[in-house]
């Protein structure tokens, strides 16, 4: 398989803008986080309290983001992300008009920011639904690759604030969301396939089946991972190491831009080795990683700690997207949603998790190694269903597992 595969399978431009289209609704969703420093300064918030601040819209856009999959469903992706987008433009415009002035202020931005997040529940479906089983793990990895967005936010939001004040963030966001909401709406297109409706009986229905379980665990890990640490590192450098939030910004960027564009490489390398054999690969160096980082005693190795982390999540968010559809390719509307949902559950649970372990302990490091735990658990587990998974339905599969 090759890239210029792209152009004859499926229709690249709607794969282009479902791209850009979870690109900045990434970067929106993930932009607390990115200010995270500076509106904790100006508002005296404590760890606690930013640790909630950031997580909120992964909370928020994991129950979204079923929501969204039913609606893509019954008015089509393509309607669904411009009805997404448009809520998510109003919430920015108010919080860049009116500001945020107090805690609970910045929870309400944090709910509607969440439906930025749950663009994930359109975006992948559009662009995988043109293209055949043996691409999934690229096609999906190409879509997904728009949490780059998360780069962009740790490079320019603290900036910008720097510059200009961290409100007028907010309206800046505005350039991105709009220009692209246009290229979405005249070069996006609805793959010609039938789709059956979903309602919740059907997720209540999917989540009876054991294998559904382990993939919201396994994505719980591997997404949350990315995100939390996505959320968190631009305050966790400024509290740990002192550094301003600009140079703060500068460190997470280099730390995510590794696991954003491993995405794409991880669902390439699981369509060549198998997803299973990919994840345990990716779990262990995340997992090892995590706690490096927690002891690391200077910048620079700790940086390298949650490089390798963040890149290893991001490369095992590609390859449980290959896995996925092989096993649930009638249902995956659904399981995109609930899969989804267990990411956006393992973001807020990283991310506020950072949060309260610095408020109690005066440290992050009980915050860092229990997650890595958790990716212990995930190896475990990837151990307990490999051979029933490549002897039943895996033997079946058209692409490696």
């Amino acid at each position: 398989m090759k890239f210029s595969d792209l152009k004859t399978s499926g229709h690249w431009p709607t794969l282009l803008t479902a791209f850009l289209y979870f690109d900045v609704s990434f970067m929106v969703w993930t932009i607390l986080g990115a200010l995270g420093a500076q509106i904790g300064g100006t508002l005296g918030l404590t760890p606690e309290q930013k640790g909630l601040m950031v997580a909120v819209p992964y909370l928020s856009g994991a129950f979204i983001r079923i929501l969204l999959g039913m609606l893509v469903d019954r008015i089509g992706a393509k309607n669904t992300g411009i009805i997404a987008q448009l809520v998510v433009i109003a919430g920015m415009t108010v919080a860049w008009l009116v500001g945020l002035h107090q805690f609970s202020h910045t929870l309400m931005l944090g709910l509607v920011l969440g439906v930025a997040g749950a663009s994930f529940a359109v975006a992948l479906p559009q662009a995988g639904r043109w293209y055949p089983p043996n691409m999934q793990g690229l096609v999906l990895g190409l879509a997904g690759a728009g949490n780059v967005g998360v780069v962009i936010d740790a490079i320019l939001a603290p900036r910008l604030a720097a510059a200009y004040g961290w409100s007028s963030v907010f309206g800046f966001a505005l350039i991105p969301l709009i220009l692209v909401l246009l290229l979405y709406v005249f070069i996006s297109k609805e793959a010609q396939v039938k789709v059956k409706k979903k309602t919740l009986r059907d997720y209540v229905n999917l989540l009876k089946e054991k294998d559904a379980h382990w993939f919201c665990f396994f994505y719980t890990i591997s997404f949350g991972g990315f995100s939390g640490l996505a959320a968190s590192l631009i305050i966790y450098f400024t509290s740990e190491f002192h550094l301003s939030p600009v140079d703060a910004g500068s460190w997470a960027a280099i730390c995510t831009l590794v696991g954003a564009l491993g995405r794409p490489v991880g669902g390439a390398v699981a369509d060549r080795l198998g997803g299973i054999r990919a994840l345990n690969v990716f779990f262990t160096i995340a997992a090892l990683s995590l706690a490096f980082a927690a002891y690391a005693g200077s910048l620079p190795m700790c940086a390298a700690g949650f490089f390798l982390a963040s890149g290893a999540f991001g490369m095992a968010n590609g390859s449980v997207f290959q896995l996925l559809p092989q096993r649930f390719a009638r249902d995956i509307g659904v399981m995109t949603g609930l899969v989804g949902c267990g990411g956006g559950l393992g973001g807020f649970m990283l991310a506020s998790s950072l949060g309260y372990s610095k408020g109690l302990t005066g440290s992050y490091l009980a915050g860092l190694l229990g997650f890595s735990i958790l990716c212990v658990l995930a190896l475990v587990g990837l151990s307990l269903v490999k051979i029933r998974w490549r002897t039943t339905w895996g033997a079946l599969a058209e692409a490696r597992i």
